[in-house]
């Protein structure tokens, strides 16, 4: 079974050498997928990083983020289906919370499409807010574009997790 608890998962930090298996997920679970080079420049700016969990060698989640100053941003996050709803993008998120928190920063904040209601009920579950909205800012191969929701979650220095 690839699908983890959440007392089992291992989050690691995000290394160069995982970006092909990264990016192989990210194209799995979105339309407009990043490849491994865009990964690599994403990782290797300053204030970026980005934390993952794998199971038997298969990467099964993601998520990179980046900090400008006291505030970050997630970039993306995602999670193999078959390992969906098991707690793994939860964990994730806790993860990415503590490690900003951990480095000074005191609020995260993430896009997410309009019509994307699993995603937008995870994130208002883990303290995300609505503060703003893109208009037609996803653009989709098929249909009309979508709108983006901006949320912003307040980070504390003991927001729990270790990475």
């Amino acid at each position: 079974m690839d699908s983890p608890s959440p007392e089992t998962v291992q989050i690691e930090p995000m290394k160069s050498y995982d970006l092909p298996s990264i990016a192989a997920l990210h194209a799995i679970c979105f339309e407009d997928s990043w490849h491994a080079e865009l990964l690599g420049r994403i990782l290797s700016a300053p204030g970026a990083f980005g934390l993952f969990s794998r199971s038997r060698g298969r990467v099964l989640g993601f998520i990179l983020c980046r900090s400008t100053g006291e505030e970050g941003e997630i970039l993306s996050l995602a999670v193999a289906p078959r390992a969906r709803r098991s707690g793994l993008a939860g964990a994730l998120l806790n993860a990415a919370k503590a490690h900003a928190a951990k480095t000074g920063i005191a609020a995260l904040f993430l896009e997410v499409a309009e019509d994307n209601s699993a995603a937008r009920h995870l994130y208002e579950k883990y303290g995300f807010a609505t503060v703003g909205r893109r208009p037609h800012y996803y653009r989709r191969r098929y249909g009309p574009s979508i709108d983006a929701i901006t949320l912003r979650c307040e980070l504390s220095s003991d927001t729990s997790g270790d990475i």
